[in-house]
């Protein structure tokens, strides 16, 4: 290794404190929101996450593949937690009639009251976490990282919240 890459290869004192940070946040803020939704509605945050975007989507219903691109995750993962969420009956997997090769997964009755139940608190805890600790430009500046730093890692197939879905002012 030469010199300069030597030096590449350390933190400057600024990007290991802001990394620090950034990192505790990414361990700790996830085991918070997971803790509160499997005390108070017997989610994991993964399965709440599920929910949620199916509640979001038209009709109720993605793909199992869009799913699992929403989610960021395998599809052996995802089945693994959708099989969980149809033991409970909050989804049903069926075979798309258009294409027998798609399988639909779609948010039950009981699915969209869990979404219902497990939500004000979850929001709760966002905003107590995140929202209240910044200022309300703050909060957008972030917002606007968070885009970045999505967008440098993967655009395509993330998950965006619907227009519909209501933002505290």
């Amino acid at each position: 290794m030469t010199e300069d890459a030597d030096a590449e290869a350390e933190w400057s004192p600024e990007e290991l404190e802001t990394w620090s940070s950034v990192a505790t946040m990414l361990v700790w803020l996830p085991a918070a929101l997971d803790a509160q939704l499997q005390r108070d509605a017997g989610l994991s945050h993964f399965e709440f996450g599920i929910l949620f975007a199916l509640d979001q989507a038209d009709e109720r219903t993605l793909t199992m593949s869009a799913l699992a691109g929403f989610s960021n995750s395998s599809l052996s993962r995802l089945s693994r937690a959708v099989a969980r969420l149809e033991k409970g009956d909050l989804i049903r997997r069926r075979i798309d009639a258009a294409d027998g090769r798609v399988t639909l997964a779609g948010l039950t009755e009981k699915g969209q009251q869990a979404v219902r139940r497990a939500q004000p608190g979850h929001i709760a805890l966002v905003r107590q976490l995140v929202f209240d600790t910044l200022t309300k430009a703050q909060a957008h500046q972030f917002g606007v990282i968070a885009q970045r730093i999505d967008g440098a890692i993967e655009a395509e197939g993330m998950w965006k919240p619907a227009k519909r879905v209501q933002r505290r002012g």
